[in-house]
């Protein structure tokens, strides 16, 4: 396979990965591919001013108030979940959960 046949096969990965909406390491497994691959190839191929994974939406936190009392909580919603946060809780615990609901929801 020469240069230009490896370069449009890659488009076509690459393309198939954005329609498919999955994670990079996500589509790689389905895919048979390393996730290095794909970074590598859309690297290459879209440049460093490749535009952000359309699926991927950031949210602000605003904080009414900053004095937080032992009692008091926050709730995170990401999709339809929610999860309530309480003072002490196990912050690789909820990294966990956060994953989970994302690839989830």
């Amino acid at each position: 396979m020469d240069k230009n046949e490896l370069r449009q096969e890659w488009e076509q990965r690459i393309a198939s990965y954005r329609a498919s909406g999955l994670t990079q390491a996500k589509w790689c497994e389905r895919n048979g591919l390393k996730a290095h691959q794909l970074k590598y190839w859309l690297k290459r191929i879209e440049g460093s001013n490749a535009t952000p994974n359309p699926s991927t939406k950031w949210a602000s936190v605003v904080m009414a108030d900053s004095s937080f009392h032992e009692e008091d909580s926050i709730q995170v919603k990401i999709g339809e979940c929610s999860i309530e946060v309480k003072q002490g809780f196990h912050p690789s615990l909820f990294a966990d959960v956060v994953k989970v609901l994302k690839a989830l929801c």
